[in-house]
């Protein structure tokens, strides 16, 4: 794959910020850069699937946020396999949250003049004038510390930024491609580990004549133009001799599987990445409604499949209430002494807090909101949309409205079914960045599998978890074993598609 590059001119002294680097010593650093525009937002292993567009701050196996993230960053010619190397490492690392950051998001946008001179191909897009570096080291260190970040998203036919940007959210390792990715000291700063991915000049030539033509409507005359004036003396000039820099040489690119294996093993013993502890007793944090004969029986009518609509709506409100009357137990409450109309003191209880607030995960979680407003008098509402993009498979968030000064509430998060936790994760870390204390979340569901409850407790560990039962399983669909089937359809009379689970409608999985 290539990544281009786009600016004018060259300029001997363009270099200056990595010359000093390259003379200071440092020993022989070897990366690649990989083209995120083309990259897929999430890869399908044998075991999971990973999505590449950043998931909630990564949290290590003793429940504690990392200090940082692990930032590999690729490096290598135009059209020398970076995207496919940075592919082959996230696949191997097997971690649920990796961010793959492409410099081709960070094209400067060009002038009125500089857009005539790009139409004819005489715009220089593999210089590093080409790139805001500024804007993707400060992008870069944010990551780096867990938290979120907004992309721009660079559109190539208007060699321009589009109007929205994209949110990313911090990961335990963070791939950064592009071909100038070693060519700025305070971005080197940030690398933890550096590759190069060196590939024959021929093999990028043909590749890049591919790809244009084919994927981008250039002529063969117009992409050898740009090769021969700006791609080859731009790689001869600025990309090649960072080589030097890399920690690790990947010859042959995506091919090259001894190197890639090598790279995941440096990761995995340097970044001490680990996966939620699925085969541990529940936490401490979960709290399950006791399995009464009403409770069962409940469950028995609004599992099975047969149960109608109106029943299984009846009894699911049931449990609700039964739910958000457990949930309220666990809100901070203090002495209070009020007196009787016998003219007698009663010493009670009183909420202990600023407010409470709920916040309901669409579109499943708003069935619970009717529940929450019958027992917490002129509660305040707000609304997350979490969704897996159908066409892309990548989770996106696609609403969110919050009360004003939510981060001063106790809130209780609703969520009909959690069966990875993905979901929940996401609108817990959305919940943090809007300032909420993770002591103060409440997550309220109906029905959870074990694996969400541990992804989230791992996460999250002061966050406290309330259900009315917890399943064992979840299969390869992500549908929870025994489970409830899809709530959202069940609920609203909707009809999916039958490969499609709950959490894929109303979360997104991993």
């Amino acid at each position: 794959h290539t990544a281009e590059v786009k600016r004018n001119g060259g300029g001997e002294g363009s270099l200056d910020r990595l010359l000093t680097s390259v003379s200071s010593g440092l020993s022989p650093r070897k990366r690649t850069t990989s083209q995120c525009k083309s990259e897929p937002p999430l890869l399908r292993t044998s075991k999971r699937t990973i999505y590449t567009a950043g998931r909630p701050p990564w949290y290590n196996e003793h429940g504690t946020q990392s200090k940082e993230a692990f930032v590999i960053g690729l490096c290598g010619g135009s059209a020398s396999g970076k995207t496919t190397v940075a592919r082959k490492i996230i696949e191997a690392l097997d971690v649920p949250w990796v961010v793959l950051l492409s410099m081709d998001s960070f094209y400067k946008v060009l002038t009125p003049e500089q857009q005539v001179t790009a139409a004819s191909n005489d715009y220089n897009f593999d210089h590093p004038d080409a790139f805001d570096f500024g804007l993707l080291a400060h992008t870069l260190r944010k990551l780096k510390l867990g938290k979120s970040v907004k992309i721009p998203v660079y559109d190539f036919t208007t060699h321009g930024r589009q109007k929205d940007w994209k949110t990313v959210y911090g990961a335990s390792v963070i791939i950064f491609e592009g071909i100038m990715a070693f060519a700025d000291k305070e971005l080197l700063q940030l690398l933890d580990m550096k590759i190069f991915v060196e590939t024959d000049s021929d093999i990028r030539l043909v590749r890049r004549l591919q790809r244009d033509i084919t994927e981008r409507g250039r002529d063969i005359d117009g992409v050898i133009k740009q090769y021969n004036k700006f791609v080859k003396p731009a790689f001869e000039q600025y990309i090649e001799p960072t080589m030097r820099l890399a920690d690790i040489v990947v010859p042959r690119g995506g091919g090259n599987m001894v190197a890639i294996d090598l790279i995941v093993q440096h990761v995995h013993s340097q970044a001490a990445l680990a996966s939620a502890h699925q085969a541990q007793p529940l936490p401490q944090t979960l709290s399950v409604l006791e399995s009464t004969p009403q409770v069962r029986g409940m469950h028995t009518i609004i599992r099975n499949k047969e149960t109608s609509r109106d029943e299984f709506i009846f009894y699911s409100k049931r449990l609700m209430r039964l739910l958000i009357e457990r949930a309220l137990s666990f809100l901070p409450s203090e002495s209070h002494i009020v007196q009787t109309p016998q003219g007698e003191d009663y010493e009670g209880r009183t909420f202990h807090g600023k407010r409470i607030t709920g916040v309901s995960i669409l579109r499943a979680g708003e069935t619970m909101e009717p529940a929450l407003r019958a027992v917490c008098k002129d509660v305040r509402i707000g609304k997350i949309l979490i969704q897996t993009n159908q066409d892309t498979g990548e989770p996106e968030l696609h609403y969110l409205r919050l009360p004003k000064d939510i981060g001063e509430d106790h809130v209780i998060l609703m969520d009909c079914t959690v069966s990875t936790g993905a979901a929940a994760m996401m609108a817990v870390r959305v919940l943090l960045d809007h300032d909420v204390q993770e002591d103060k979340i409440l997550l309220v569901s109906l029905l959870m599998a074990e694996m969400g409850v541990h992804s989230v407790a791992y996460a999250f560990p002061q966050v406290q978890i309330i259900t009315t039962a917890v399943d064992k399983k979840v299969n390869d669909l992500f549908h929870i074993i025994p489970g409830i089937g899809n709530f959202g359809d069940r609920y609203f009379g909707t009809d999916a598609p039958p490969e499609w689970s709950d959490e894929e409608m109303d979360e997104p999985s991993y």
